[in-house]
């Protein structure tokens, strides 16, 4: 994967140091956001040796807690987000407070990280190639949550937009939510050919196997869906790297 490096151990096994991976998940069908991101602390737990790695989603009930069961007291919390919005300030902290752990530090989000927008533009740069487009013709839709409760979440994604359409020269890159407009549905019917569709959330769960899939029937959409960035092996080495550097930041 082009723009990251694979991390190397910073510690020896018996020098042990925590981890919480936290995303938000689904109040309505938490157990797939939970098992996959469970999935996802497994794949960075084994690019981080001496590190213990476990995953908790605020929409399973009492996740955050039993996450934190056993570890110790220095253990930190990288957010599975795509945003640092209210999720991020206000639902995460809460739980992390009902936890024990409200001093716990945080580390920045999956989705505000420059090697992970260098993953999504690996993908739009293979999804070019495999579909014989060419950049300056094709335009992408980011498939995005967004928010009710305040713009940080499309001020985020609208960032990565532009950081997606500098990187890979496409024709436009532009947002579709879930929660706001405008709507996924939207950007895709009105997204002109060819397009292709980039689904920016962190596991494959209900997002990608309901949302998505509705908006692209609903929007008459037929360019290529790609998969759940989040999915993509290079983002376990993205979130191994971010803890592994802000650790020794930390030391030095």
């Amino acid at each position: 994967m082009s723009g990251t490096r694979s991390p190397s151990p910073m510690a020896p096994a018996t020098d042990t140091h925590d981890v919480v991976l936290v995303a938000f998940g689904s109040l309505s069908d938490p157990e797939p956001h939970q098992r996959g991101l469970e999935e996802l602390a497994v794949r960075v737990g084994d690019m981080l040796p001496g590190w213990r790695v476990r995953g908790a989603t605020l929409g399973h009930d009492g996740a955050v807690a039993r996450a934190f069961e056993g570890l110790g007291p220095d253990a930190v919390v990288f957010p599975a987000l795509m945003s640092d919005g209210f999720i991020l300030r206000k639902v995460m902290r809460d739980a992390l407070v009902a936890a024990g752990r409200g001093d716990a530090p945080v580390l920045r989000p999956l989705g505000l990280l420059p090697a992970f927008h260098e993953v999504c533009a690996d993908m739009i740069r293979d999804a070019l190639t495999n579909n014989r487009l060419q950049a300056t013709r094709t335009t992408v839709v980011l498939a995005a949550h967004g928010s009710a409760r305040g713009p940080r979440p499309a001020a985020c994604a609208r960032m990565l937009c532009g950081e997606l359409e500098r990187m890979t020269r496409v024709k436009a890159v532009t947002p579709g939510y879930l929660e706001e407009a405008p709507f996924l549905k939207d950007a895709l019917a009105a997204a002109p050919s060819p397009s292709i569709c980039l689904p920016c959330f962190v596991v494959s769960a209900f997002h990608a196997s309901s949302d998505v899939p509705e908006a692209v029937d609903e929007s008459g959409f037929t360019g290529p869906v790609l998969p759940v960035a989040g999915s993509m092996p290079g983002v376990a080495e993205v979130i191994a790297q971010e803890i592994q550097s802000t650790r020794q930041r930390g030391a030095a």
